[in-house]
């Protein structure tokens, strides 16, 4: 899902949001206990590990395409303290497992993959008959403020030559796209639906976290010196437009894309 150069330890301190969502989407889940599940884009491994918690008798392998992020997963919940937990360096466009899943879940990950039919694809074939899948991840929409702003900055004299050739990263998508994409891979009893959601930070260096952790598709352009006039100059814009709250805390208006669907039998 990228080959960005992620810092783990930074994103750790600067994902809080995104992890709260993602234990919001847990209890969609309806854990059993015996179920056996892949957990794509899996990060840290934070969620992950709360999810092997839940799996008294079963498994759950986390995958990422991001080396720090398994090294560092897999430091913080080796397999001698967590022995129904493993992580897996791998992509979700190409990863292989044949049927050995009942549940695929995905938090805040796929959207670092533009076309979905290839993972939609390779999440069926992951997955047992009977199996089920819930997603979730930036939507149609999402962002778009900063996504306008950052438009704005991409043609500044300063920032132009840092970004010839790029294009837009991300695959925001709509309902209609993915339940066509659901429909192909013949998943049945599909849910797909946008969702708004009211992204938190703690005032401008909590702005420019997120910023310099998430937004890798820009910041990775630039020479370090440029990086931290970029991020500060993004953040700064954004707030005129979105003024800090009376407690001095920053919102960014996001939509995320859930999917819940199941394998037929």
């Amino acid at each position: 899902m990228g080959t960005y150069q992620w810092d783990s330890r930074d994103y750790e301190l600067h994902s809080r949001v995104q992890q709260g969502w993602a234990r919001e989407l847990l209890g969609k889940l309806s854990l059993r206990g015996t179920e056996r599940l892949l957990d794509i884009g899996c990060g840290d491994g934070k969620v992950t590990a709360e999810i092997a918690g839940l799996l008294g008798e079963g498994r759950v392998i986390g995958i990422d395409s991001s080396e720090s992020m398994i090294a560092l997963a897999t430091a913080r919940y080796p397999p001698a303290d967590h022995n129904n937990l493993s992580f897996r360096l791998m992509d979700a466009v190409t990863m292989h497992f044949d049927g050995l899943f009942d549940v695929v879940f995905s938090n805040a990950a796929l959207h670092w993959v533009k076309d979905h039919r290839p993972v939609v694809r390779s999440i069926s074939s992951c997955l047992e008959p009977g199996g089920r899948i819930l997603l979730q991840m930036g939507g149609q929409g999402n962002a778009r403020a900063v996504v306008g702003v950052l438009d704005r900055l991409l043609g500044l004299p300063k920032y132009e030559r840092y970004f010839a050739g790029f294009e837009f990263p991300y695959g925001f998508h709509g309902i209609e796209y993915y339940q066509d994409l659901l429909a192909e891979s013949g998943f049945v009893n599909c849910r797909v639906e946008l969702i708004d959601k009211d992204m938190v930070h703690d005032g401008v260096e909590g702005l420019k976290g997120w910023i310099r952790t998430t937004w890798l598709p820009y910041t990775g352009r630039l020479d370090n010196l440029t990086r931290d006039e970029f991020i500060e100059e993004l953040a700064e814009r954004y707030l005129e437009q979105v003024p800090l709250d009376a407690q001095g805390r920053a919102h960014v208006a996001m939509v995320r894309l859930e999917v819940e669907a199941r394998k037929p039998q």
